[in-house]
């Protein structure tokens, strides 16, 4: 179990020396909404290669022949959704040679491409008529025809085996897949993220997010799923193609920073620190009009930063066991209280009562 901790005010020289250099102007002390935003600001930015969905010229169609190679040394692109090679339907195929790609209508026995964030749940719907977020690679999966009208534009939920249409109706990716489908997911929705609201495609509850913008089944798949090699090396194939990258690829961590819930892996090495580290604090009440008390095992200083839900700061100061925020107006906060490589983050809510 890891903290979720932001390091980088406290080790920058380990932040250099291990975030990649695409990240190298992340603020990650910020508060997770914060961090979001500029995220979605870099990956827009650098989003400068933007791709024609079908053209005579290099075209999405280009590009997923050569990211959704199973390996680099392949001819097969790897299906989303699918799972087994070693029976007579086609539709469940995990492999299939890369020129199999259907530009026909009739498509059995042929692959296509799958927008794993439907076209029709985003608003507006994802048009892929002109270059735009529906010609965005990061969210197109070779997959097989069958299996794609099998998904269609169902929501994701959660379950367990190989792909299927769940009893609700709702369509759950695969144990192999769930993981792909949720950074796929976090990225649409941070890189366009009034067009793609990830509570529009996922089944469930979200009260892991502060902001309940991120529904807890995808925060889950990402850390019971983690990153394999293949989403790193499409990864890496899109940045090159398209410009920009997948965060979420990059570190699944991220997605615990901005939205919390389980803890995923993270693969820099510098966002978190193990649970046993932290010393044992009890902040409370997080419901109060005036104060806000801390309760340690040991007597020292902490320095404290409450944000607003702007992502701005709107308190700093050094406390012992007191913290005032009667002066506050009215609402919902973030209170970040750090003391040597501790830190801890509340949600807590001013009111005019206790």
């Amino acid at each position: 179990m890891k903290a979720k901790l932001l390091l980088a005010f406290l080790f920058p020289f380990v932040i250099l020396a291990q975030t990649p250099a695409y990240y190298a102007n992340i603020d990650f002390s910020q508060s997770g909404e914060n961090i979001k935003s500029q995220l979605t600001t870099l990956i827009t930015n650098t989003h400068t290669n933007p791709l024609p969905y079908t053209s005579n010229n290099t075209d999405t169609w280009d590009v997923i022949k050569q990211s959704d190679l199973v390996n680099q040394s392949s001819d097969e692109v790897l299906l989303i959704y699918g799972y087994e090679d070693n029976d007579t339907p086609t539709n469940n195929d995990r492999l299939r040679n890369k020129d199999l790609s259907c530009h026909t209508s009739s498509c059995i026995g042929l692959w296509n491409r799958e927008h794993v964030f439907a076209r029709s749940l985003a608003n507006p719907n994802l048009d892929v008529s002109y270059i735009g977020p529906g010609t965005d690679v990061h969210n197109l999966r070779s997959c097989d025809s069958q299996m794609n009208s099998s998904r269609s534009n169902r929501i994701f939920q959660d379950d367990t085996g190989n792909a299927h249409i769940t009893s609700l109706g709702n369509f759950y990716p695969g144990d192999e897949h769930k993981g792909d489908v949720a950074r796929i997911i976090m990225y649409m929705y941070t890189r366009y993220p009034n067009q793609c609201e990830a509570v529009n495609i996922g089944h469930g509850t979200a009260n892991h997010s502060y902001y309940s913008d991120m529904p807890d089944v995808f925060l889950k798949w990402n850390a019971e799923d983690p990153v394999s090699q293949f989403e790193i090396d499409r990864n890496e194939i899109i940045y090159q193609n398209q410009g920009n990258r997948n965060p979420y690829i990059d570190n699944p961590y991220l997605a615990t920073l901005i939205w919390n819930g389980q803890d995923a892996e993270d693969t820099w090495g510098t966002l978190s620190i193990p649970a046993e580290q932290l010393e044992q604090l009890t902040i409370y009440p997080t419901y109060t009009s005036n104060y806000i008390y801390i309760k340690a095992n040991t007597n020292k200083k902490y320095n404290y930063t409450i944000y607003n839900t702007m992502g701005q700061q709107v308190k700093t100061a050094t406390t012992t066991e007191l913290i005032d925020i009667s002066t506050l107006e009215n609402g919902l906060y973030l209170l970040k209280l750090m003391s040597n490589n501790t830190a801890q983050v509340k949600k807590i809510i001013k009111t005019n009562t206790n």
